[in-house]
């Protein structure tokens, strides 16, 4: 890499803090999550402490978004998930859209929730996410 090329790890930490917040994750349980110490994570996150690649890796995996995204703020996921991939459903006429069972399953139980239940199961869903291994 030129001088040019350089990663500049305050932005790299900014973007690791800021997916971590919509996560709604405190600093303490994302380093559960990914196995590292709270100090760490607060290091990497001010930019004063560089990782290891594998670390970076399952840093990015625990947030959902791509290496890409951690390094130079560009292609913030890996890949569309089924839902962004068929988000139209929202938009088009039900009988015209065609998920998978899961997907289909899923978005007739969210149909019959409330606000408060749906909003209740966002954030569940958002606890759980850095969890699942992909």
């Amino acid at each position: 890499m030129g001088n040019k090329e350089k990663l500049n790890f305050k932005e790299i930490g900014s973007r690791v803090r800021l997916e971590r917040e919509k996560l709604d994750l405190t600093r303490e349980k994302f380093a559960e999550i990914v196995g590292l110490s709270s100090y760490y994570i607060g290091q990497i996150e001010r930019g004063d402490r560089k990782m290891s690649v594998e670390t970076l890796v399952n840093i990015a995996n625990a947030l959902h978004v791509s290496v890409d995204y951690l390094l130079n703020g560009s292609n913030l996921h890996t890949e569309k998930s089924e839902i962004e991939k068929n988000f139209s459903v929202l938009e088009t006429p039900y009988n015209s859209y065609n998920p998978s069972d899961d997907l289909q399953e899923l978005l007739s139980i969210l149909t019959r929730c409330s606000n408060r239940e749906i909003s209740l199961i966002k954030d569940i869903t958002k606890l759980i996410l850095p969890y699942l291994v992909k």
